[in-house]
């Protein structure tokens, strides 16, 4: 009985037969070549495709190393420069540290020789200071004024013992006692006020005025002054006679 073959047995019958066939008829070969053309590539195409590929992909890679290497010679060239910049600022600052270093240096040797002249200066002037009012006082109101220099044995005015300075004037029978200083503050104010003590208690004589004059008087040494009952004056010319 003959029937019409299914498309699987004429697949198997083809593969049986398909190597004896092109054994026979060659040109059977070329026909499958050409019909499988044109839904495969051959062989060299298939070569020549990938080669092309492979070369593309070389292409890039190269391409893209020079990328990387331009890069990395920028950002060498860069921190070399950043490196050349740094070191040349570390060289400022050594250098301007140097400077400083001498200049602070020359400071301090010239604020000793300053403190130095200041505390025999400033002695030297608050002498001459003193010296000046007195004369002011003695030539303008015609009084005399007496420089005291007494030992305090018991320390009753700084605690412990210490000499004594204090200026004092005598006129028509009153006794007044002066503190005559280029500046005065709070604890010269409270000093006097101790030295005006020690003198009426030594001498049992109290002071008929207590006066200080001074061109600079701290604003609490004169709320001490005020509360003691001191008269201050900024100049030697404002006491009243």
């Amino acid at each position: 009985m003959t029937g019409l073959m299914t498309e699987e047995e004429l697949v198997r019958s083809i593969r049986g037969h398909l190597p004896q066939l092109l054994r026979s008829d060659p040109s059977l070969g070329d026909y499958i070549l050409s019909v499988t053309r044109e839904h495969f590539p051959s062989k060299v195409e298939t070569e020549d495709r990938f080669t092309r590929m492979l070369n593309e992909l070389a292409r890039d890679r190269e391409a893209q190393s020079r990328k990387w290497e331009e890069q990395k010679a920028e950002n060498r060239r860069k921190w070399e420069e950043q490196d050349r910049r740094w070191q040349e600022q570390d060289r400022k600052w050594e250098g301007a540290n140097q400077r400083f270093d001498g200049v602070d240096r020359e400071l301090g040797r010239l604020s000793r020789s300053v403190d130095a002249l200041g505390a025999r200066w400033g002695i030297q002037s608050e002498r001459a200071f003193r010296d000046a009012l007195a004369a002011i006082l003695v030539e303008s109101f015609g009084v005399e004024v007496i420089n005291v220099n007494e030992f305090d044995d018991e320390g009753e005015v700084f605690g412990r013992p210490d000499q004594i300075e204090l200026d004092v004037i005598i006129k028509n029978g009153l006794l007044i006692l002066c503190e005559l200083k280029s500046s005065m503050s709070k604890s010269d104010m409270h000093t006097f006020e101790r030295k005006v003590r020690f003198y009426e208690r030594r001498h049992k004589r109290q002071a008929t005025r207590m006066i200080v004059v001074s061109p600079m008087i701290d604003d609490r040494a004169r709320q001490v002054g005020k509360r003691l009952g001191i008269e201050l004056y900024p100049d030697s010319l404002d006491v009243p006679a």
